[in-house]
Parts: C-alpha cells; sequence; structure tokens
C-alpha cells in the first residue's frame, strides 16, 4: 500500500497553492482526472481582486463580496478571504510574478461587476489563471509526486477519519493510496450543463465521493451562470471576461437595445446573476443578445485569448458585436468546511470551487474565485504544517478489498443529464420543474442496486455519469428546499427584486436567509 503524508485530488490553484505551501516538508501527491494543462483555473481570464492599494480599503471588497452574495456569506469567511488575500497578492508581487504593468512599471488594476474599486489584477490580460497555474507547477515541479490520467473514485474511511482513496488510471488499473490528510480540491460541477464555461472533465466528482463518504454539503443551489459565453451556431465556445465589460463593453440585443440600462444601478456590472438573467429573458422573447466591445481600443493586446478565440470561430472583432449566452460558471456552495479546510470528516479537508467555506454566499463576486484557491490553498498547507505527524497510521486497514458485488444498472448518457439540469434546473426554477427534474433522478437514485454497487465494475465514463447523477439530485433537492429567489437561486414562483427593476414581477418572497443542509452521509 502506498502511503504519503497528503494526497491532494485536483491540479488547479488551489491544489497548488497547497502543494507549494508544504511540498519541502512533506510527502505530497497529487492526483488530476485530466492532465496538468486541463484544469478550470487554467481557463480563467479575469484575474484576481486584492486590496493593495491605498485608495482602496478591506472594508470595501467585504462590502462588496457580501452584496454581491446577497448576504447569504459568513462575515468571518468574507474577513479572511479579503485580509489574506492582500496579503498573499503583495506576496507575489514581491516575489516577481508577472502581473500586467503600464509603462511606468505600475501595477494595472482592473474593475469588473459590482466592486466598487478598480482592484483587478492581471497576467498576460486574459491568461491569469494560466500564467498562476504554471507559476505553481514550477514551484513544486520535483517536489511532488503528480499522477495525471487518474481518477480518485472513492473515499477510504475507517472508524470515522479518511485515510485513504481509491483510483484509476486511463487503462482501469485500480489502486488505494494512503495519507495522513486527504484533500479535496477537485473543483464544480460545470460539465451537469449543456452550456458551461467548464472544462468537460469537471463531473462533481469530489462533491459525490464527498457525500457518499458521508461528508455534509450545503448551498448546492447556489450556481453561477456567467453571462457571456461566446455563443456560435447554437453552441457556446468559451468564456468573454467580465474584464471586457469592465473596459467599457456593453451588452444590447438584436435590436441594438442596450438590455442593462434601467435594469440595476450598475448596469452592465451587474452582479453576474443579475446581468445572466438579463440575457436569458431577452433569449426566450427570441432575440439574440451581443457584447458591443467598439468602446474598446487595441482588443487584440487587452484580450488576446478571446480575440483568438473569436477569430477562430470566425467572429470579427472589428464588426464590435460578440454573441453571447449564459453558461454554468460556478458552484457557490459544496462540502462544507471550516476556514481551515477541514470538513465534517477527520482527516478530510476541501479547498476552492469544491468546497463551501461561506465566503461567496448566493453569488460570487468576480475575481474572488482564483482568490479562494490561493488564499485557503496556502492558510490549509499552514495548518497541516502544525499538524504532528503519525496521528491516523493506526487507523491505516492492512485491506480494504471488499467483495465483488455485481450489479449492472441502468444509466443515462451525460447529454441527458444535462439536458434536464439546463431545462428544470437553470438560470431560471419553479416548483413544477424542480420536481420534474427530482423524478428523473430518481429514477435512477432509487435503483436498489445504486448505492451498494462495487465502484470497480464501472468504466470510467460510467463513474462520472454515477457522479453526475448523485450531484444532479442533491442540487435539484436542495432547489427544492429553498423557496426564496437569492442571487445564483432564481424560483419563478418566489421571484424576488434583488434590488433590481424587473418591470411587472410581483415580490412574494421572504427575506428570511435559509442555510440549506443537504447530505449529512
Amino acid at each position: 500500500m502506498a502511503r504519503h503524508d497528503v494526497i491532494i485530488i485536483g491540479s488547479g490553484i488551489a491544489a497548488l497553492s497547497l502543494a507549494a505551501q508544504i511540498c519541502e516538508k512533506m510527502n505530497v501527491l497529487v492526483f488530476t482526472k485530466s492532465s496538468r494543462e486541463e484544469s478550470n483555473s487554467i481557463l480563467a481570464q479575469g484575474g484576481v481582486a486584492a486590496v493593495i492599494t491605498e485608495d482602496d480599503d478591506l472594508s470595501l471588497h467585504v462590502n462588496d463580496t457580501i452584496e454581491a452574495g446577497v448576504n447569504h456569506n459568513s462575515e468571518e469567511a468574507v474577513q479572511f478571504l479579503v485580509d489574506k488575500g492582500s496579503k498573499v497578492v503583495k506576496k507575489l508581487i514581491q516575489e516577481g510574478f508577472p502581473f500586467d504593468k503600464d509603462l511606468n512599471g505600475n501595477i494595472l488594476l482592473g474593475r469588473e461587476g459590482a466592486h466598487q474599486k478598480n482592484r483587478i489584477v492581471h497576467a498576460g490580460g486574459d491568461q491569469t489563471g494560466k500564467a498562476l497555474t504554471s507559476y505553481y507547477l514550477n514551484r513544486v515541479k520535483g517536489m511532488v509526486e503528480l499522477k495525471e490520467e487518474h481518477m480518485v473514485i472513492d473515499l477510504i474511511v475507517t472508524q470515522g477519519h479518511c485515510v485513504g482513496v481509491k483510483a484509476v488510471d486511463q487503462k482501469g488499473e485500480r489502486n488505494e493510496y494512503f495519507a495522513e490528510h486527504i484533500v479535496l480540491a477537485t473543483g464544480g460541477c460545470g460539465a451537469l450543463y449543456s452550456y458551461t464555461s467548464n472544462q468537460q472533465v469537471m463531473t462533481g466528482d469530489g462533491l459525490a465521493i464527498a457525500y457518499q463518504a458521508g461528508a455534509r454539503l450545503s448551498d448546492l443551489e447556489f450556481l453561477q451562470f456567467h453571462p457571456t459565453m461566446l455563443y456560435v451556431d447554437g453552441y457556446c465556445k468559451g468564456l468573454i471576461s467580465e474584464a471586457v465589460r469592465g473596459e467599457g463593453a456593453y451588452l444590447v440585443n438584436e435590436d441594438h437595445q442596450r438590455i442593462m440600462q434601467g435594469l440595476h444601478k450598475l448596469e452592465d456590472l451587474a452582479p453576474r446573476d443579475v446581468v445572466a438573467r438579463a440575457i436569458f429573458q431577452e433569449r426566450k422573447l427570441g432575440k439574440d443578445v451581443y457584447l458591443n466591445v467598439s468602446p474598446i481600443k487595441k482588443f487584440e493586446k487587452k484580450f488576446p485569448t478571446i480575440y483568438s478565440m473569436c477569430q477562430r470561430n470566425g467572429i470579427a472583432i472589428e464588426d464590435g458585436l460578440i454573441p453571447v449566452a449564459p453558461g454554468m460558471h460556478f458552484l457557490m456552495g459544496g462540502v462544507e468546511t471550516d476556514l481551515k479546510g477541514r470538513t465534517s470528516i477527520p482527516g478530510l479537508y476541501a479547498i476552492g470551487e469544491v468546497a463551501n467555506t461561506g465566503v461567496h454566499g448566493a453569488n460570487r463576486l468576480a475575481s474572488n474565485s482564483l482568490l479562494e484557491g490561493l488564499v485557503f490553498g496556502e492558510s490549509l498547507g499552514q495548518c497541516l504544517l502544525q499538524e504532528p505527524k503519525g496521528k491516523r497510521d493506526h487507523l491505516i486497514p492492512s485491506n480494504t478489498v471488499k467483495p465483488i458485488v455485481v450489479h449492472k444498472i441502468k444509466l443515462p448518457t451525460k447529454n441527458e443529464i444535462q439536458q434536464v439540469m439546463s431545462l428544470y434546473v437553470g438560470i431560471e426554477r419553479d416548483e413544477k420543474g424542480l420536481k420534474k427534474a427530482k423524478s428523473c433522478f430518481e429514477t435512477y437514485i432509487n435503483q436498489s442496486s445504486f448505492w451498494d454497487i462495487n465502484v470497480n465494475e464501472f468504466t470510467i465514463e460510467e463513474l462520472e455519469i454515477r457522479n453526475m447523477l448523485i450531484v444532479s439530485y442533491l442540487i435539484t433537492k436542495s432547489a427544492l428546499q429553498r423557496k426564496e429567489s437569492r442571487g445564483g437561486h432564481f424560483r419563478l414562483d418566489f421571484p424576488s427584486k434583488d434590488n433590481v427593476n424587473w418591470g411587472k414581477v410581483k415580490v412574494v418572497h421572504s427575506n428570511e436567509t435559509i442555510k440549506s443542509k443537504v447530505g449529512v452521509g
């Protein structure tokens, strides 16, 4: 049996930030389901939000985060994120990380939706995630064991403690690995939806295996749909960063009417849930929506990744209009943790998008995502370095192999799951649609053999589908429980204005904050 000090599941910025903190003093094994170049972090075009100038203030960043989160945040977690985030970014600057600068050598600061100040640092224009990932990969190179193309399919829990994982490679070979500390850094679940900014490998695996192990999950109904995905011939081709609107671009419908004017005080830089719903409503009326980028000079230099993506898909930036549609982007809820990343299961931790610290509330503030990964990765690393070694050695079993249980169960296709989630558990929901989705998922979930099968019988594709079913069911169940509209959870049968001028929409919901609790093992 392979033993390590720490096993990290995932290779995005949260995972790498943690690995960089501990790799000199601890034996670290990192699993990634695909390759090190396929995390959501690499795709992140937006920058990192942090207070680094004298004309900004930590309290303003805190307020912006909580206002975007519609007062569903943990204020303690937000304070922690903002304070630690400022220090982490300043340290990166001191270390020489190549954030974009002006001709005088000053760090360039952008503004994105719902921010009061220009506080977004970028690298390579719209390649911040790629630059940060490369930076941290270089820091841990040769100092951690990295297993690519390995999917963790189960957590090993003994006497209530998580002590290891089961993993399978692309050839189907399965092995068990044990460690003092097991860390989930698997990202979100964008692949549950037809339109998403996420990598297609984001099938909610970390959420599913944590739930099956008995960990507590919460706030799964809060899903952020990014307003502006490049939309071509019925498909979303990639993300158009909110930073584009921060530079002056604005949204128009096919009649060239600005759709955000008069809808929200921040107009095109309103919180993402508001902008996504506005675009969604235009599209329900049969109207295409475009991002007018004509106010931005030298677009190809400021946003090289987006410019190249548009060129590849036949969109001429010179015409000034980029066709857009919303796509699933980020999960605000997840595996419940404290500020040190500890879950409800001793020995199991979660950081990044898979975790729910309460920092994002009902809707994540723009560019707080990479910040979260940096902050909580480093924070957990400092915590683990202080832990005594060997305290769980006695819990590691000599043999965890279970008798083979042969059950062939019926599974849907990924596309079928995506269609149900997009239709009934998307940007707008109601009780009727949610119950339809729940019933659909229960067709599979309620099979007597669904929960007691041996995962060794499944192909990787089947394992992903099973995880998608589990997470889709939990999200739908959570969305049914919350009878209000708040942030990324919008119920047509319980609508809310959310400081938005939605015209004749009748407000019938309560402002009471309800913390959903789903999945107590």
